[in-house]
């Protein structure tokens, strides 16, 4: 499985982004999506996934400012990031669940994107 993000951008606080991560995997829609992101001297950190059949999931951090969702059709799946806060300046990566473990631990993720830059100004 490839895993392409984009989106990431400077933004002012308060505003808005829209990321995405196109995956080349043929049964795109039965796999758990993850958006991770790691700040600078930071560990990486979950931040929302979206799982099949069941409801979306998101870090307390981000909830109620995020959401995510995906295309099945386009094998894409989205961030939308609204309320932004210097806080959320990170690198944002897209992940692929491929084990059995927690939904929010990277350790269940066996593939990942590149990573896109996402930095919030005050």
């Amino acid at each position: 499985v490839q895993l392409q993000a984009s989106g990431g951008g400077l933004v002012q606080a308060g505003g808005s982004l829209r990321l995405s991560c196109a995956a080349s995997a043929r049964t795109f829609g039965t796999y758990t999506m993850g958006w991770f992101r790691q700040a600078p001297g930071k560990e990486r950190e979950f931040v929302a996934a979206e799982r099949w059949v069941v409801s979306a999931s998101y870090a307390d951090s981000v909830k109620g400012r995020f959401t995510i969702s995906r295309d099945n059709a386009k094998n894409t799946v989205y961030l939308q990031m609204s309320s932004l806060k210097p806080d959320d300046t990170a690198v944002y990566y897209c992940a692929v669940k491929s084990s059995s473990g927690s939904y929010s631990s990277e350790s269940s993720y066996g593939y990942w994107g590149q990573g896109t830059l996402v930095t919030v100004s005050s």
